[in-house]
């Protein structure tokens, strides 16, 4: 199988009490890093001179397949924790917009913007090259312009047709005019809390397991990734059981060194329910 995911590799400043701790991020990274357990994985990103060799290289031995857009600078983002799940946000620097994408099909495309760098027309071409597109709204709400992070809103009529979305229940808000029933499945997760999902516009709530967690980091790009995958070989219930248990064990572990066996195991403790009726702003 072969995956192709787009957006800006990101270089983190992490901020943890009186600690800093600079490493590879962006939904891009960590989407990859969760599709390279069950594919061939391919990243369309835009980096700078000033993106260390080491992290490109890291990724390459993992298999994955980089295609690189020259910038003059990096995108760049300084995380300062407050807690486990609650952080600041500061854009540094941005890297060039993806307008483009290599040639050939793909069966999965995932589209994980960071900072504004994917443009509608660049979703349109993404849905010609396969008919299974994924993507989460973060980015596409984001200011492009350093400093605090702020968000914008975005029209949901450049996600029509889209095999899968997904965004925080904070971010759903800002998109307008989102219709549940021209995407396969809609993903809206509250963290630890109960998410809802909508396939084709029926509603279903579902509760992941808690574990605890030192960083919220990378949830939702891997939540996103593992359920494109999971969803691409299962039912629709069954892969978002696995997609959460697989997103809990990634955040106690803080890697994806887990066996299979315990995603299945937890997967059978994450509640899914049918609603009946559709609010997406509840």
């Amino acid at each position: 199988m072969r995956c192709l995911i787009v957006g800006h590799l990101v270089r983190d400043i992490i901020v943890k009490g009186s600690g800093i701790e600079h490493r590879m991020g962006g939904g891009a990274y960590y989407s990859a890093m969760a599709l390279s357990r069950f594919c061939t994985v391919e990243i369309l990103t835009s980096v700078g001179e000033d993106f260390p060799e080491s992290w490109l290289r890291e990724l390459e031995e993992k298999g994955i397949v980089l295609h690189t857009i020259p910038a003059e600078s990096s995108t760049s983002y300084r995380l300062h924790y407050l807690d486990g799940n609650t952080r600041e946000l500061s854009l540094l620097s941005v890297a060039e917009r993806i307008t483009d994408m290599p040639r050939g099909s793909y069966d999965i495309i995932i589209l994980n913007p960071v900072a504004g760098e994917i443009t509608p027309e660049t979703v349109a071409l993404a849905k010609r090259r396969s008919n299974f597109v994924v993507a989460d709204v973060q980015g596409f709400i984001r200011s492009p312009n350093p400093g605090r992070l702020k968000l914008t809103g975005v029209d949901g009529g450049i996600f029509n047709g889209l095999k899968v979305l997904h965004a925080d229940v904070s971010e759903v808000r800002l998109v307008r005019n989102l219709d549940p029933d021209k995407i396969e499945v809609l993903l809206i997760s509250r963290g630890a809390d109960m998410g809802q999902a909508y396939l084709w516009g029926r509603k279903y709530t579902y509760t992941p397991v808690r574990v605890a967690v030192e960083e919220s980091t990378g949830a939702g790009d891997v939540f996103l990734a593992s359920f494109a995958m999971f969803y691409h070989d299962c039912p629709f219930i069954q892969a978002l059981k696995r997609a959460s248990a697989f997103t809990a064990l990634f955040l106690q572990h803080r890697s994806f060194d887990f066996p299979m066996d315990e995603v299945n195991e937890l997967a059978r403790r994450v509640t899914v329910e049918r609603l009946n009726d559709i609010n997406l702003h509840e």
